[in-house]
């Protein structure tokens, strides 16, 4: 009797399996960029090491043109999360749009302005005239464009055009040909059109570096409904984070594994890695607590996106003000925050 007992206790894994399998809820997560990059690396972490799975969940990116479209398709419930900046929502809150972010990604703000290196344009009051490069209409880079090109007193519906030229090689090589004078962009994106042969200067974007950008949204309901889940969704992230942060060598071949479609082809290894090592370290210090003053992951600044939003009404990309409270919520960060995160960063430091 006590040997069949043991037999039983010893197969009671294996006979859980294929229900613990089945029980993993699927989520589509909006990614707004049309290329899943190097800056999905903590999806990938996530995904390899089972912390998506050992929460009951299986995430799937869905790539989309920009932040504007992420953030649309969440207010309809056509995606329950998304990874946008915050622009579109402070422009459709006071339409009625009952969504808010509530893990901040990127505590530093990742867009900014570049343009080639040879350029003769020097400063931002150089913008007039010009034509500048956004990955797509709805990106976030948009918005940013609008603001600084307003800050130096321009008018931006009439004193500069802005054109979509896609992401990546796409953009680096109308920048080649001249077709665009100037890129609004982000910094994953800058290294890779970079890595595809277009040399890039940035301008002086210190006026938005301090204002936090991409962060998970959710509408309000759903985070009542599906708390533990969205819980769950943010902390495997913030790990992945923290492993990507601590090694981004392993960070890589993970991302290589998980997203084959990164690694791209034509590359010898060695090559490969160093780029895509590099394409991360675009992003880092963006996703570090000290870019936004905060001492958790994911912890909303309220004062930051404050400042933020003023900036934007400041310079007319959102027609009012929208109170930050009614934006974000630190509602969730506890819970999402209860981790050790020494030990993923041990871990990472381990990885081979």
């Amino acid at each position: 009797m006590i040997r069949a007992r043991i037999a039983h206790l010893l197969l009671l894994p294996l006979l859980l399996a294929p229900t613990l399998a089945q029980a993993q809820t699927a989520i589509r997560v909006g990614w707004c960029a049309r290329t899943v990059s190097s800056a999905a690396v903590p999806f990938a972490i996530a995904t390899k090491l089972g912390w998506f799975a050992s929460a009951g969940l299986k995430v799937d990116l869905a790539p989309l043109p920009g932040s504007t479209d992420c953030m649309k398709l969440v207010a309809t419930g056509e995606l329950p999360y998304a990874l946008p900046s915050i622009e579109p929502l402070a422009v459709l809150r006071p339409q009625g749009v009952k969504v808010k972010n509530f893990y901040t990604a990127y505590q530093g703000n990742i867009y900014g302005l570049a343009v080639p290196e040879a350029s003769a344009i020097k400063t931002l009051a150089d913008l007039k005239g010009k034509r500048i490069g956004v990955t797509a209409m709805a990106s976030g880079g948009v918005p940013i464009a609008r603001a600084m090109a307003a800050s130096q007193g321009l008018n931006p519906d009439t004193d500069i055009r802005i054109v979509a030229v896609g992401e990546g090689g796409q953009a680096a090589a109308l920048v080649r040909q001249g077709a665009v004078d100037v890129l609004s962009q982000f910094d994953v994106m800058y290294a890779l059109v970079e890595a595809a042969g277009a040399k890039l200067r940035m301008l002086d974007n210190s006026s938005i570096a301090k204002y936090p950008s991409n962060g998970f949204v959710a509408r309000e309901d759903r985070l009542v409904s599906h708390r533990a889940e969205a819980v769950a969704l943010a902390r495997a992230y913030a790990m992945g984070t923290i492993f990507a942060v601590t090694n981004p060598e392993a960070a890589v071949h993970i991302l290589w594994e998980v997203f084959p479609q990164t690694r791209g082809t034509g590359r010898a290894e060695d090559a490969a890695l160093a780029e895509d090592i590099k394409t991360l370290q675009a992003r880092a210090p963006n996703w570090k607590l000290e870019a936004g003053g905060v001492s958790r992951w994911g912890e909303n600044s309220l004062a930051n996106y404050d400042a933020y939003v003023d900036f934007l009404v400041k310079w007319k990309v959102v027609p009012e003000k929208v109170a930050a409270g009614d934006l974000v919520t630190n509602d969730l960060i506890e819970d999402i925050n209860r981790f050790d995160a020494a030990a993923v960063a041990a871990r990472a430091r381990a990885w081979k």
